[in-house]
């Protein structure tokens, strides 16, 4: 009743697990992950203990496919669950039981693995797999791109409802402080992928640092259009004779109530994303 892709970047190490289905919240149960260890994606009758137990086993040396074999061959039950897991090398195993309910299977290439059941056909296993290895971009990018891809590919064949996306870094999280580099999770939605995208570029407009090409001085146009938009917004009253400190206070003020503290720049300067959001 599900389908996930699990991969993992190379060049900046970041390891991750992508999955829609047919079930509540599946975020809560198929994605696990810890960063320099592995992914573990858990599904069909899911055995929650893999995502642990397979994390376990990894950080203590054991390659994706040795770890699969071990959690596998501990579970009398093995024959009704499917697992995909990725290693912090990139080695890639998936596992389908037989009495997985159809179609049911997975495939695993260059640093990842798909896999999925109760889908409409294996379309949407190769489908993930080939967007996967064409996608340029981050590994958060790449695993959107695969999930989106198998469900036009057909997906599972009782509909949508949730999905989620996990990417793990040492220290990726907010302020360095843990792995989660992103964590998103559309619960219950008509169209959780494309949802699960929104929230994924609202994530990067958030959190992304910013681009050198996009700090923009405040000065004549900027300027201009910075004191229209923070008064339209309510955070200045007098938009005549407005004195730079005034303009910084202001849009201090914006920053931090809207959450752009990562995008926040040296007086005088602002982030081309905070000002684009301003005007939407």
């Amino acid at each position: 009743m599900t389908f996930s892709i699990v991969g993992f970047d190379p060049k900046t190490k970041e390891l991750g697990i992508a999955v829609q289905s047919k079930f509540l919240g599946v975020g809560s149960v198929v994605p696990w992950a810890k960063a320099g260890v592995g992914a573990v994606a858990t599904q069909s009758y899911a055995n929650t203990t893999y995502g642990p137990k397979g994390l376990e086993l990894m950080e203590a040396g054991k390659t994706a496919q040795e770890t699969l074999d071990a959690l596998t061959s501990e579970d009398e039950q093995a024959e009704f669950r499917q697992a995909g897991i990725v290693d912090a090398q990139g080695n890639a195993a998936t596992f389908t039981g037989e009495k997985c309910y159809d179609w049911a299977g997975g495939v695993t290439g260059q640093y990842f693995a798909a896999q999925g059941n109760i889908l409409v056909s294996e379309e949407t296993v190769q489908a993930m797999a080939k967007t996967f290895e064409s996608t340029e971009g981050t590994l958060a990018e790449k695993l959107l791109k695969a999930l989106d891809a198998g469900q036009d590919a057909g997906g599972d064949s009782r509909g949508m409802q949730s999905a989620a996306l996990l990417v793990v870094k040492e220290k990726g999280g907010y302020a360095g402080y843990n792995d989660r580099f992103v964590d998103l999770r559309v619960d219950e939605h008509p169209d959780p992928i494309k949802e699960l995208i929104r929230i994924y570029e609202l994530q990067q407009l958030y959190f992304a640092p910013t681009k050198e090409e996009n700090i923009l001085e405040i000065q004549g146009e900027v300027r201009t259009e910075l004191i229209s938009q923070l008064n339209r917004h309510g955070y200045l009253e007098n938009t005549t004779e407005v004195n730079d400190e005034t303009l910084f206070q202001s849009l201090t003020t914006y920053i931090h109530t809207e959450n752009f503290e990562g995008r926040e720049q040296a007086q005088g300067k602002i982030d081309l994303e905070v000002l684009n959001y301003m005007k939407k």
